[in-house]
């Protein structure tokens, strides 16, 4: 049986929706729409949204509405060849809903685009190879979305980020040789996580960093040297990760023998 929610049906005017003055008032006796429940004129965005999975045909007439609630959920349903036009719509949530669903050739002009959620879309969505246009995006959430999916050959170019967010996501994609520059990061995170992917013989260089975090995440990976090193470190959490692997390659080795 199909309900209404408890609220009026009021239209993004602020006046009560009125059937009776509506242009679709037509497919209301035919079971296309419904007031309270699914409704192209009223404001609350999940009636608009009930009303276009209904009447998927009318998404395009949507587009030009003048409230942004209404050509934001007609962008999801709209034919694509409809959608360039929201490219410059005045609100970015109908920026955004056009940026989800347009071919890729057209986030280009997006990636500019005022609004940090609307680069966020598209930092998601543009082609790796097209993504050096926004390494300099001067929100640092959108450059993390950026270091990502960047090919891995530009990575290093975000190696130097002001963010230690951004650097982290460098560093969980870096290979070994990119990754040796950032030893001496100065963020004690982005150095857990080079600690982390370091290949073994390169630990050493991170046997006496000054964070114990760093010098736990080594203990945890480090060769039979490194623990030798650690067993006496100043942090009790470190010595304790470097006894448990080197007495565990003991027995290891005394079993082989």
């Amino acid at each position: 049986m199909m309900t209404s929610e408890t609220f009026d049906a009021i239209d993004w005017q602020g006046n009560p929706v009125n059937c009776a003055a509506c242009g679709h008032r037509m497919l209301l006796g035919a079971g296309k729409c419904s007031l309270g429940h699914a409704c192209m004129a009223d404001r609350y965005a999940k009636r608009i949204e009930r009303f276009f999975n209904w009447n998927p045909a009318m998404a395009n007439a949507g587009l030009s509405h003048p409230y942004f609630e209404v050509r934001a959920i007609a962008a999801r349903h709209a034919d694509m060849f409809h959608l360039t036009a929201l490219l410059d719509d005045p609100d970015e949530t109908v920026r955004w809903s056009a940026a989800q669903r347009l071919p890729t050739r057209y986030l280009q002009q997006l990636a500019f685009d005022p609004h940090r959620e609307v680069r966020i879309r598209v930092a998601l969505r543009l082609e790796p190879g097209r993504l050096a246009m926004m390494l300099r995006d001067p929100d640092y959430y959108v450059r993390c979305m950026v270091a990502r999916r960047l090919p891995l050959a530009l990575l290093p170019r975000l190696r130097d980020d002001q963010e230690p967010q951004v650097r982290i996501e460098v560093a969980r994609r870096l290979e070994a040789g990119a990754l040796l520059a950032m030893v001496r990061d100065p963020d004690a995170a982005v150095r857990r996580v080079v600690a982390q992917r370091l290949p073994q013989s390169l630990l050493p260089l991170l046997l006496t960093d000054s964070d114990w975090q760093v010098r736990y995440e080594v203990a945890l990976r480090a060769d039979r040297d490194g623990l030798e090193r650690l067993l006496i470190d100043e942090d009790e959490a470190v010595r304790e990760a470097a006894r448990s692997r080197y007495d565990g390659a003991d027995r290891e080795h005394a079993g082989r023998n």
